[in-house]
């Protein structure tokens, strides 16, 4: 399973590549909002375009996602090409985030905009990373629309399901894949009960029908859930710094370290 950075702090997105781990990076406007403003708060100057140009640098030969700010087909396909001509000539790595729906409520008439965005910038050659996924259904049209990447966000499912029930929970709390059991039911949502049972889902349905497309298991909180999404075959997890600084901790092996430091012959040092 690929591992890409969650973020748009160029210092994480530097670590993470020094750490010799990340495989690519998924920004979004609220990420970016983030590290112009820590950026500001600390009086540093702040070139946008500059900026991403450097992202795109320390990430050269592997995707990096941009996001789009429109919600209309046309808004999205302009902003989508602006984009993609203006940074991808940088290390041509750049894929264009779109949302699988990108209607506000019910009555909105743009339900099929993203997919009409997605249908357009594929077929010229633009990669694409459809975002905000949470049904399986959702993968499977998007997929079908040619993108390059599904994202379904199996925290915020995890999230909703314990929301509908009046659950008090703590957002990076582990959420087991096989769901929870209020009453002698499964909660649930449509048939889904997790967020992992979502990414599930997603993999057996786009590999049921030889998509091409990749599953990216999105809005992972812990590094159980990674497991849980390694597990279930998703193709990518995108992750913040911090997860992936959880994943390799574990007691017995700081426990381990010590024990080996303390058996060291100094003559077996010294060779």
């Amino acid at each position: 399973m690929k591992i890409f950075i969650d973020s748009a702090d160029i210092d994480e997105i530097r670590q993470a590549y020094a750490w010799g781990v990340a495989d690519g990076v998924t920004t979004n406007p609220s990420l970016l909002k983030q590290a112009v403003e820590k950026r500001v708060r600390a009086g540093q100057p702040l070139d946008l375009k500059a900026y991403i140009t450097q992202i795109l640098q320390v990430a050269e030969n592997t995707p990096v996602s941009l996001e789009v700010t429109e919600y209309t087909a046309q808004g999205m396909i302009q902003q989508g090409k602006r984009l993609y001509d203006m940074f991808n000539k940088v290390a041509d790595n750049v894929y264009i985030k779109i949302p699988v729906n990108p209607a506000f409520k019910e009555e909105d008439g743009t339900h099929f905009d993203g997919l009409r965005a997605i249908r357009e910038l594929t077929a010229g050659g633009i990669p694409v990373n459809c975002t905000l996924i949470f049904t399986p259904e959702q993968a499977l049209l998007a997929a079908k629309a040619g993108a390059n990447f599904v994202s379904p966000f199996a925290g915020r499912i995890d999230d909703d399901i314990r929301k509908k029930a009046n659950l008090q929970f703590d957002k990076t709390a582990y959420f087991a894949a096989s769901g929870m059991m209020e009453k002698d039911n499964v909660l649930e949502d449509n048939g889904v009960v997790s967020g992992i049972d979502l990414v599930d889902q997603c993999v057996q349905i786009l590999e049921q029908y030889g998509f091409a497309t990749e599953v990216l298991a999105a809005s992972l909180r812990n590094p159980r859930q990674v497991r849980d999404a390694a597990l279930v075959g998703a193709h990518i997890a995108t992750l913040p710094s911090a997860v992936i600084r959880d994943m390799l901790k574990h007691h017995k092996t700081f426990e381990g370290m010590k024990l080996f430091t303390a058996d060291i012959v100094a003559e077996y040092a010294a060779l």
